[in-house]
């Protein structure tokens, strides 16, 4: 009879303990996963109506298996969580490095004025290379075949951002114009920082050992890597054996890539340069690409290339951006109306791990529209701050891009 009663006032103990933590924030969030997998322990605590109303009186009631007892004690479940935001092209036209041409070079700086607070909150933050970034020494050039100043870069790093994709139509530009130079030049500048801040840019190297080089970061005990690849070529090609400069997409190398890297990181990033120009909605070949990938346990896919804001959706387990549009370009209005328009998009990456198993899941996926401007200077602006005087018609257009973004998935927040 002792033995009974000491059980008793034990569980009640343990009951008691773990009703507290549920009013203590830092530990109530993860008592309440914990109780979600075991209903019994979640009854007795809260009583028959569970613990999702806080409106509903509490209260202890019956007792519980021992089994699912220790199933709240000794769960290993951890999280983890980092936070990533993601963007479009820079699509540096001639008058844009031609504005922001100093005494001694090119500052870019101003750009991200109104931006850059915003970036900087964030872990991973993303952007597409469109223009090739080869260099002043080289002479800089404007579309159809681009080459842009080094200090474009330096203004991206500075907003906050380190993850690049150098892979798309246009990496072979400076090519055909300035030779393997402008490869050369390009690749050694994003070394450079990668030595310098650990930014990861991905997508074309200067040797087949270059491209070969495994390339893992690690954030808050998350570990992340990074593909990208291009299915538009411009009808610019690598001469044979060359295959490196720029990453081609095939089911085939897209496979072995991911193999090599899927049991080496916790979350994969691919980021695709697809589709069609001036479009705002993936076709066909988007969606197949995209299931492909999440057949392969990629975990974000990151789309570019139309310059215009196409859907996001979740296929499958993976989280697809079929189109983030341009961030920074001098496109016209007049001729593509929704070139200037773009978006930052931020997602919660939540890392768990259950008895040595790491699963990745997202919780508050946003997309906060934004808008090129130019004045004196060019400035991405976000949707929030925009007047009637510095963009036509903002409000119409807010309500054209949260319904694209949220085409697929409308629980996707659309921030002005």
């Amino acid at each position: 009879m002792k033995k009974a009663t000491g059980f008793f006032i034990a569980l009640d103990v343990l009951i008691i303990l773990l009703a507290v933590a549920l009013y203590l924030p830092f530990t109530a969030e993860k008592i309440r996963g914990l109780l979600a997998d075991c209903p019994a322990a979640e009854q007795i605590i809260y009583g028959s109506g569970g613990g999702r109303s806080s409106g509903e009186s509490r209260q202890s009631v019956g007792l519980i298996n021992q089994e699912d007892i220790n199933k709240v004690l000794v769960s290993d479940t951890n999280e983890t969580r980092i936070t990533m935001i993601m963007t479009g092209d820079a699509l540096i036209h001639s008058s844009v490095y031609k504005t922001h041409k100093t005494a001694d070079g090119y500052d870019f700086m101003d750009i991200f004025e109104y931006t850059k607070p915003i970036i900087q909150q964030y872990d991973l933050a993303y952007y597409n290379q469109e223009t090739i970034l080869g260099g002043s020494e080289l002479g800089l050039s404007n579309y159809p075949q681009f080459n842009s100043p080094q200090e474009v870069g330096d203004a991206f790093v500075d907003a906050g951002f380190n993850l690049v994709s150098l892979c798309n139509n246009h990496t072979l530009d400076g090519r055909y114009r300035y030779g393997d130079k402008a490869l050369i030049n390009s690749r050694n500048y994003w070394n450079n920082w990668y030595e310098k801040e650990g930014i990861i840019a991905t997508g074309s190297w200067t040797s087949w050992e270059e491209r070969e080089q495994i390339v893992i970061g690690e954030m808050k005990g998350i570990t992340y890597a990074m593909l990208s690849y291009t299915t538009v070529d411009n009808m610019l090609y690598p001469p044979k054996g060359k295959e490196y400069l720029t990453n081609f997409y095939s089911e085939e190398q897209v496979k072995k890539d991911v193999e090599v890297y899927r049991d080496k990181v916790d979350l994969l990033i691919v980021a695709m340069h697809w589709g069609v120009d001036y479009i705002l909605t993936p076709n066909s070949s988007e969606k197949q690409i995209a299931k492909y990938l999440s057949s392969l346990g990629v975990d974000i896919v990151i789309g570019n290339h139309g310059h215009y804001l196409q859907p996001i959706d979740m296929v499958g387990d993976t989280l697809v951006f079929y189109g983030l549009g341009n961030f920074v370009s001098a496109q016209s209005e007049e001729h593509r109306p929704y070139s200037l328009t773009g978006c930052l998009a931020s997602v919660d990456i939540i890392k768990s791990e259950d008895d040595g198993k790491v699963k990745i899941s997202f919780e508050n996926v946003r997309a906060q529209l934004v808008y090129t401007q130019k004045s004196e200077k060019y400035k991405v602006i976000p949707y929030s701050k925009l007047t009637k005087r510095t963009s036509r018609n903002n409000e119409a257009m807010y309500e054209k891009f949260k319904k694209v973004l949220t085409e697929f998935w409308d629980d996707i927040e659309v921030i002005e």
